[in-house]
């Protein structure tokens, strides 16, 4: 038996469903209306094409546009609608205003939706001001702020609902003990291949950043799990509410890890009613910036280098380049170049001569030029000079002589000297080496694309108005110089410092909030995603990270031991079989290096197993199984993960720790680890 409430409710549902759907033939009709509309003004224009002014054309043109705006704006308003009736509302709560005698209920969904006929809004939108107290408080005393000032009141009660297709799911009073309950179950369902919305489990801690308006860079330091990703995501899905008549998906980028990344994480702000939003991967904006003039390898490659060989001068030449003392020492270079890199000497013209200092004069007067430009600027000044001074009318020889001598004077400006010459400045010659070849290494991509932008200038991405920089602890204090170059606008910049896939080049929240004076950072030390069996074993690969996790209880995670690789292998084939043979959805094989991975793919598929392989390359992410490197699959997470060559031989240096403690921390539901021989030290009993 149902109880009288519960009752209630699945009638109010069915009554907004109805009111739905009579929105939605409304806005049929006013679709065939305006695409009637459309088609005989196109035919007007057409039939009287020849027999019209310039302003008659013009005024009919103008009046098909906007009929062509509104059409599609109804046909978004339909979209909107039609999920709506898919599952109208997860959340209630009546609110009582301390100047009423009755408390309204609200009911809280991903859109809004205003009805017509009864003259009032029937669902919130969960980034309406008024949703705010839905994540922020519990019965008893709450607020919100709206445009006309802050309202007091009393949250009698709440409920929180899951309604599918149409039908009430679940219904529950909601405390703090049920939404955790709720939460629970959210938690224990399997991941699919994309990242979903969260907006009916979003926590009181997470509400606060989404919703945080004030901080032009906020910085999230976020454990493994804590959602991070997702809630910069719906920070900007809130953004865009916010502001919608400033702030466009288009005036929005992300700068990605990777494509899979992107692709991964591509079905949220659609759920949410927005379109996704330009994305650029660090290596794409370094491509742009330098025209592709320079041939470098990538942070990929890079990566893959120190995991298969230990160099130590390579681990050195990274380490030294990393840090923000090395950016003050860039910035010096570049400072010396722009006062001191003028070489002046007196210039003989005819019987005349221009003294050195008026070209030192000349030089600084130019400093709002990029240095590399200046001398086309000093070059013009002393011809004006000369004539207006010396009355000589030049020939083209003489005034490409004078334009020569400046040059000169100026030095090379050529960028792959000018870069090299660097550290001799430094007295640190060692610490530049050529990949290969004309080849750069990776960590001398940003401070080459830096001494760029300081010499030759570069274009700011201005039409950019907010910037989201995910993964942050992989990117150096040079590449944060950078961005704060390139993109002069508000920021959320995010990752988790335990999470880095290179040690040596790591940056923490306090290294980044240095580069952005007046930024603000904020922790998120709550892990969602694995079990507690899971959680409490990645802590004794990184014992030093801070985490609170949920209790959501599960397997241990397992530890096999194999006399010889064979055996490994049809371990790990079995492991597979069972997992097809499952209700999860998501495998992911998550191996030290990608020539690992692509051994263990070559097995699987010899034995009938239909995998997907991730490479640098890879643009999609697929349910199933799936087989990558580590470093691929960090942001990703998955129901199950099989962690093979655990042993010491493989897994024995500071990066491979990193490796190690972001595969593990990839799954949600069971883990299990394979090793042939010795396990890794990495692991402490």
């Amino acid at each position: 038996m149902i109880n009288k409430t519960e009752a209630e409710e699945q009638q109010y549902l069915s009554h907004i469903i109805d009111r739905l759907d009579v929105a939605c033939v409304a806005v049929d009709e006013n679709v065939a209306r305006t695409f009637k509309e459309l088609n005989e003004q196109k035919a007007y224009l057409y039939e009287h094409k020849t027999g019209m002014d310039a302003a008659e054309k013009a005024s009919v043109k103008q009046a098909v546009n906007m009929q062509a705006i509104s059409g599609e704006a109804v046909v978004a308003y339909k979209e909107r609608l039609r999920k709506l009736m898919k599952s109208p509302y997860f959340g209630r709560f009546d609110f009582r205003q301390n100047d009423q005698k009755k408390a309204s209920p609200i009911y809280v969904g991903i859109h809004s939706y205003f009805d017509e006929e009864e003259n009032k809004t029937l669902i919130h939108d969960w980034r309406a001001p008024v949703s705010g107290m839905f994540y922020d408080f519990e019965p008893g005393d709450a607020y919100f702020n709206s445009p006309s000032g802050t309202k007091t009141g009393v949250i009698e009660r709440k409920r929180q609902y899951r309604i599918k297709d149409g039908i009430m799911e679940m219904m529950l009073e909601s405390d703090l003990y049920i939404r955790d309950e709720v939460l629970q179950k959210e938690l224990s369902r399997s991941a699919d291949d994309k990242m979903k919305n969260i907006v009916a489990t979003i926590q009181r801690d997470q509400n606060a950043i989404i919703r945080n308006e004030t901080s032009p860079v906020l910085i999230i330091q976020g454990v493994a799990g804590s959602g991070k990703t997702s809630i910069a995501l719906h920070r900007i899905a809130f953004l865009l509410y916010r502001y919608k008549e400033t702030l466009t998906s288009r005036d929005i980028m992300i700068i990605s890890p990777n494509k899979v990344f992107s692709d991964y994480i591509s079905n949220v702000l659609p759920e949410l009613g927005e379109e996704n939003i330009p994305e650029m991967e660090m290596e794409q904006l370094a491509e742009r910036i330098l025209a592709k003039k320079f041939r470098f390898k990538g942070f990929f490659d890079q990566v893959n280098r120190l995991l298969e060989r230990h160099e130590p001068d390579f681990i050195e030449r990274i380490a030294f380049k990393s840090t923000s003392e090395f950016l003050d020492k860039l910035a010096s270079y570049t400072d010396w170049l722009k006062r001191d890199r003028l070489v002046e000497h007196d210039i003989a013209v005819r019987f005349k001569v221009i003294p050195g200092r008026y070209l030192r004069e000349r030089f600084h007067a130019h400093t709002h030029l990029p240095l590399l430009r200046r001398h086309q600027a000093i070059a013009t000044d002393v011809l004006n000079m000369v004539k207006r001074n010396f009355g000589y009318d030049l020939r083209a020889g003489e005034k490409k002589d004078i334009r020569t001598a400046v040059k000169k004077m100026m030095g090379s400006d050529n960028l792959r000297i000018l870069y090299q010459e660097f550290y001799d400045w430094l007295d640190r010659p060692d610490m530049f080496r050529y990949a290969s070849g004309s080849t750069y290494e990776y960590a001398d991509l940003f401070p080459l694309l830096y001494l760029k932008m300081q010499l030759e200038g570069a274009e700011s991405y201005q039409q950019v108005k907010h910037l989201i920089v995910d993964e942050m602890q992989d990117y150096s204090a040079v590449q944060y110089a950078v961005l704060a170059r390139l993109f002069p606008c508000n920021k959320t910049i995010l990752g988790d410092a335990n999470q880095h896939v290179n040690p040596y080049s790591s940056t923490t929240s306090a290294d980044i909030a240095g580069v952005f004076p007046g930024s603000e950072s904020v922790s998120l030390n709550k892990s969602y995603r694995s079990t507690l069996e899971i959680t409490n074993f990645t802590l004794r690969i990184s014992p030093r990270v801070d985490v609170e996790t949920v209790e959501r209880y599960g397997e241990e995670p397992e530890i096999l031991s194999f006399g010889n690789t064979a055996d490994e292998n049809r371990a790990i084939l079995g492991k597979v079989r069972a997992f097809l043979a499952s209700d999860y959805h998501t495998l992911g094989i998550l191996c030290k290096t990608q020539k690992q991975a692509s051994v263990l793919h070559s097995y699987l598929e010899r034995h009938g197993i239909s995998a997907h392989l991730l490479t640098p390359g890879s643009s999609t992410l697929n349910a199933g199984v799936l087989i990558a490197s580590a470093h691929l699959a960090k942001g990703l997470e998955f129901d199950q993960v099989i962690v093979p060559h655990t042993d010491e031989q493989n897994y024995k240096t500071d990066v491979d720790r990193s490796m190690l403690y972001i595969a593990c921390t990839r799954a949600m539901h069971r883990l299990t680890l394979t090793h042939t021989g010795k396990r890794t030290g990495l692991i402490c009993d």
